[in-house]
């Protein structure tokens, strides 16, 4: 039967709001048609002398028919795809989820996947689609701060909070749509707007966990003004920083980093809510090379109204190198409102976040020097992607002082609220909204300074932990705040508490930068292409498997042990404190279970997966909560290896929670692969087909009328 060749791939997805793109290959997989079915068959190997026959006759009577999602080889090894992998700057953004079907043949007598080989990925979710335990990036707990960032750090970190609890007042700024001028003030003598930029560019040159800790502060005392700042610096000029020549840096960062300037990300537009290349925003190269032409509008652009420089993203005419094609592409422009041409629409009325300005920004005959494209033509969507995966660690730890503001405020009511005669505390039911809250804030904690430790120390895989990390921060927040105000009961909807405000200013977080449904579905897939890609490195095994008995005896086995209840081998004892070895475990079998199903969806379905919502979005769930027991148990084993003074306390987090999210792993995974949940996904799509074709609910109301 003849393999599957990549086709150009659809258009690419941008989620709902400004700042959010993703790659509609990576949600909803990529064209395929079929070729040459000799492409399958890989270089022969001497074949292995001992027990040949056998050994054969037991892998083939192990190995099923399968699908197999697999990016081409051309793809893999092209010297082309060698220089876009290193202009993209370690993996960045949402990699294309490409899926090729192929099939192997063998009698189905034991259900047993294909061999796995290890790829060459630290990852820990990438290896989770495999079932594979990758502890490396997570155990021990890393840190990548020496004592003197961490001095430094802490003699930023404690005026930063003296000054948003006693200058920065976030009712005003709300009351008034604006940051007040003395808050702006203060917060560029801090060097708030400069917080990564180098210091020879007039910035402070934090580190990203050191950067992690600062927004910490802003997040957990006005959200509003972290927007402004994080619009700024953290998608507004990171692609200058990130992307820019020497000579753009030299000449933006410094008053960028003063904020002499405000910053802004423009890629969203009027048409193009979830798909980027429909944007009409276009940059036409003039004659004499010198400058291009911009005509377009943007939408909901944070700052919009504000920036004097912006990054926008147009499309441009390209040509291919090879073929002599010409195409529209994307590419990155830093725009500045001197340029003439750039206007803004007044401030949008928004549920929350009032004081951060957010408005359209209209491009009319804009005149940009060639030399402020940014990142290479037709480079765009890819400087876009690394910006945004690159900015997403940010926000987990912002939410996390969100998330601490609130719960302090419950657990000070709660202690003190009088009812039947004691404290509401020490009801069950508050005890048990606390304990969760808690939990919450601790697993957020934990995948924020995980994330930012890694990519300190350059960890090159970290884009699924990112999205993994935005994801869970965003409706964790939103939790703790919708329980806190549960627990201050009527004084929790009152204005002068302060956490209405916070509820809504945290509900743009699920939408921006990525929503988290699109987020879910480039978890899901990004990780099954990888999955994908291990597997088809076996076809090469496959097409002489006598020249590869062992390997293939090997992996036969362990599945074969898999598959009848005996354990893999793989554990994470002796890694961790042994005070947490049941959670070792959880997490361990949590991940086996994980790499089963992903083969169970992948033997049913191959390359159709990529149009499972239903099933992506359990297998994205299943994915966080794995992720979120792997960083406790990472962190709480930390605490209690060095004996710190919560280590019983941080104990009893971990262990609670890994009971509680293996369960949801457990029924995630179950759902995601039972015959008896694929009649409640029909049921929920024919529902929701009617409601959609009669522009209304389809019940009769109970009444008749």
């Amino acid at each position: 039967m003849g393999r599957l060749r990549q086709c150009p791939p659809p258009a690419a997805l941008q989620g709902e709001g400004e700042g959010e793109g993703l790659s509609r290959a990576a949600v909803l997989g990529t064209s395929w048609a079929w070729s040459d079915p000799k492409s399958l068959a890989g270089p022969s190997a001497p074949p292995h002398p001992a027990r040949r026959a056998e050994l054969v006759g037991d892998a083939q009577r192990c190995i099923p028919r399968c699908h197999l999602p697999r990016r081409p080889a051309a793809a893999r090894a092209s010297p082309r795809a060698a220089e876009d992998d290193a202009a993209d700057a370690e993996r960045d953004g949402p990699a294309q989820v490409e899926a090729a079907l192929q099939q192997v043949a063998g009698h189905v007598q034991a259900q047993v996947f294909l061999v796995q080989q290890p790829k060459e990925s630290t990852s820990f979710v990438e290896n989770l689609f495999n079932g594979h335990l990758a502890p490396e990036n997570l155990l021990p707990f890393p840190s990548a701060l020496s004592l003197e960032q961490a001095q430094f750090l802490q003699a930023m970190v404690d005026p930063c909070a003296r000054f948003f609890e006693e200058v920065n007042n976030a009712a005003a700024n709300e009351e008034l749509g604006s940051i007040e001028q003395g808050t702006m003030e203060g917060l560029k003598s801090m060097g708030c707007f400069g917080l990564q930029v180098p210091e020879e560019l007039g910035g402070i040159g934090l580190t990203n966990t050191q950067y992690a800790r600062m927004v910490e502060v802003v997040g957990m005392h006005d959200l509003g003004v972290g927007i402004t700042l994080g619009a700024h610096q953290s998608i507004g000029f990171k692609g200058i920083l990130l992307f820019g020549t020497k000579s753009q840096k030299e000449k933006y960062l410094p008053k960028l980093a003063s904020g002499e300037v405000y910053a802004a990300f423009c890629l969203t537009e009027p048409s193009s809510g979830s798909d980027a290349a429909s944007i009409k925003t276009a940059a036409e190269l003039s004659p004499c090379g010198s400058f291009y032409t911009l005509n377009g509008s943007k939408i909901w652009i944070s700052n919009g109204g504000t920036a004097e420089i912006f990054t926008v993203f147009a499309k441009t005419r390209t040509k291919n190198v090879t073929t002599g094609e010409e195409s529209d592409r994307i590419s990155a422009f830093i725009v500045e409102r001197a340029f003439g041409g750039v206007s803004s629409g007044p401030p949008e009325q928004k549920m929350g976040i009032k004081c951060s300005n957010t408005a359209e920004v209209h491009f009319e005959d804009v005149k940009v020097p060639a030399e402020n494209l940014l990142g290479g033509l037709g480079r765009g969507f890819q400087v876009a992607m690394h910006i945004l995966n690159n900015g997403r660690f940010g926000m987990a730890s912002a939410l996390a002082g969100t998330m601490r503001g609130v719960l302090l405020k419950a657990v000070d009511h709660a202690a003190n609220r009088q009812q039947f005669g004691r404290a509401i505390s020490r009801f069950g039911a508050i005890q048990e909204k606390l304990a969760h809250m808690a939990m919450l804030l601790y697993v957020t904690e934990a995948m924020a300074y995980v994330l930012s430790a890694n990519m300190d120390m350059k960890v090159p895989d970290y884009k699924l932990e990112a999205a993994i990390s935005k994801i869970f921060a965003s409706e964790a927040a939103w939790t703790v705040t919708d329980e806190s105000i549960q627990i201050l009961g009527g004084m929790g909807y009152m204005k002068e508490t302060g956490v209405e405000k916070v509820l809504r200013d945290l509900r743009i977080f699920r939408i921006f930068e990525g929503t988290n449904d699109i987020l879910r579905l480039f978890v899901a897939l990004s990780g099954i292409e990888f999955a994908g890609e291990t597997l088809s490195g076996l076809q090469e095994d496959f097409s002489d498997p006598l020249g590869n008995i062992e390997t293939i005896s090997k992996e036969v086995v362990m599945r074969m042990k898999r598959k009848v209840g005996i354990p893999s081998g793989q554990t994470l004892q002796g890694l961790v404190h042994p005070d947490l070895d049941d959670c070792a475990t959880l997490v361990t079998r949590a991940v086996e279970l994980f790499g089963e199903t992903i083969e169970s969806l992948l033997l049913k379905y191959g390359a159709a997966v990529t149009d499972k919502q239903f099933h992506l979005r359990r297998v994205a769930d299943a994915a966080i909560d794995t992720y979120a027991m792997a960083v406790v148990l990472a962190r709480a084993s930390r605490a209690l290896s060095l004996g710190q003074p919560a280590a019983q306390h941080e104990k009893l987090l971990c262990q609670t929670w890994c009971q509680q999210a293996f369960q949801r792993v457990c029924a995630s995974l179950r759902e995601a692969k039972s015959a008896s949940w694929e009649e409640v996904f029909t049921s929920m799509k024919l529902i929701s087909d009617a409601l959609v074709q009669n522009r209304s609910t389809v019940a009769t109301h109970p009444l008749g009328f």
